[in-house]
């Protein structure tokens, strides 16, 4: 039987790469999505066609009743997961003294709450199946060094960092690796409107990041390879902290 792992916001972006990657490498998916039906179709039907066997969860990561219903009933009906990938996130960018109340609340309901809601029901399966595991989350640069306009975003991401790093230290002796990686600007969506121009002015080596980039490296970090590597956090951003 091959090792599944859970893949939140996989639909496209970093975590479709992350999810594609995992499953040309033997990989089985249990593919997250909250709201594009077709991108996840779509997304569901290239990782099927590389051999792997998918099932498609969707709920919103900072709805903590449908996730931990989602889950569950996945976990019951296909075993737990090897790994779990926390990559969904969202940004809603504004200088703090104009930032709303819904602002701040969404991203760290989102990013933060997310990290409890998605992996507290994954945990205790995956130590009582006695197999280890790895746990990874997505941070950013943004949690690393601040980023103005994103008090919120970096807070959250932050936060995230710390909790993966006290998580590690819960589940090592269980042989669960828990990592984060902080991507820098990568060719997704949210990046999208961020002029030539800047990105050359931020980042040393003149360029964003592609999905792929962050995929190797999850890829890596799932692996027997990676056994021994634990509270890290590794950051993928072209020199830019």
């Amino acid at each position: 039987m091959n090792k599944r792992v859970l893949v939140t916001g996989s639909s496209r972006g970093i975590g479709k790469a992350i999810a594609v990657k995992l499953a040309a490498s033997g990989y089985d998916i249990a593919m997250h999505y909250h709201s594009n039906v077709d991108a996840a179709n779509n997304t569901k039907a290239e990782l099927s066609a590389l051999g792997c066997t998918v099932s498609m969860l969707q709920f919103d990561v900072a709805d903590r009743a449908q996730v931990k219903l989602a889950i569950e009933q996945d976990i019951a009906e296909n075993g737990a997961y090897y790994g779990v990938i926390l990559n969904a996130g969202i940004n809603r960018d504004t200088a703090f003294p104009a930032m709303t109340e819904q602002e701040w609340d969404s991203v760290i309901h989102t990013n933060l709450d997310g990290f409890y809601n998605v992996i507290h029901p994954t945990v205790m399966p995956m130590v009582q199946s006695r197999k280890g595991g790895r746990i990874i989350t997505l941070a950013s640069v943004s949690g690393i060094a601040g980023n103005r306009g994103q008090v919120n975003y970096s807070a959250s991401k932050a936060g995230i960092i710390g909790a993966t790093k006290a998580l590690s230290l819960e589940l090592a002796k269980r042989k669960i690796t828990v990592n984060c990686i902080a991507p820098g600007l990568i060719e997704t969506d949210m990046v999208a409107d961020i002029p030539t121009e800047m990105v050359n002015q931020m980042v040393p080596m003149k360029r964003m990041g592609k999905p792929n980039e962050i995929a190797g490296l999850a890829h890596f970090l799932l692996s027997e390879d990676a056994a021994y590597i634990t509270r890290q956090v590794i950051s993928v951003n072209g020199g830019m902290v």
